[in-house]
């Protein structure tokens, strides 16, 4: 499979070609409740995890929410 170059929260980051936001998460370990991913400083919704495609030089950053007080 073909790899790419990202940003990943800040960092250069090589990855498989064609991933879905949702299959990147699998493969990073996190679990998609409870993360909020902006791509290219847009908010990806969660319904179109699955559909909208990781391309070479986006800039992904993840952020999980925490609970507390």
């Amino acid at each position: 499979m073909r790899k790419i170059e990202i940003h990943l929260n800040g960092d250069p980051r090589e990855i498989d070609d064609d991933l879905s936001i949702g299959a990147l998460l699998d493969r990073l370990g996190v679990p998609v409740a409870g993360v909020i991913v902006e791509r290219n400083r847009e908010v990806v919704q969660r319904s179109r995890f699955d559909e909208d495609v990781v391309r070479a030089g986006d800039r992904i950053e993840i952020v999980r929410l925490m609970g507390g007080g």
